[in-house]
């Protein structure tokens, strides 16, 4: 006798952070930047989830977080008529079967 249960499907869903950084010993940020600015992609059941796992691993990484902003889910975002290109979907994509933070640019702050 096999039980044929149904597969679970997951809660989680990828978003689009965008994340503010301050300077920090160890940074590696440029030495005359003030700042970053890095745009990542999260999973997380929720949005919430998604900002405190990204914000636990840029403070691993030596980042001084200021400011995230939230610009939604996948889902979301192309309900809102954005246009995804295919390599950053793929990236967001990518982020959500690892159950991870990626983080797919990063760009220094200058005065």
């Amino acid at each position: 006798m096999t039980d044929d249960k149904p597969a679970k499907t997951s809660r989680q869903q990828v978003y689009t952070l965008l994340v503010q950084v301050g300077r920090k010993p160890g940074d590696d940020l440029p030495a005359k930047a003030t700042g970053g600015a890095l745009m990542c992609y999260a999973s997380g059941v929720d949005e919430a989830e998604a900002v405190r796992e990204t914000v636990a691993i840029l403070k691993q990484a030596e980042l001084a977080v200021l400011e995230v902003e939230g610009h939604g889910s996948l889902d979301e975002q192309k309900e809102a008529g954005a246009e995804i290109p295919p390599e950053e979907e793929a990236l967001m994509l990518r982020a959500l079967e690892e159950n991870s933070v990626i983080v797919a640019q990063m760009t220094a702050l200058y005065d």
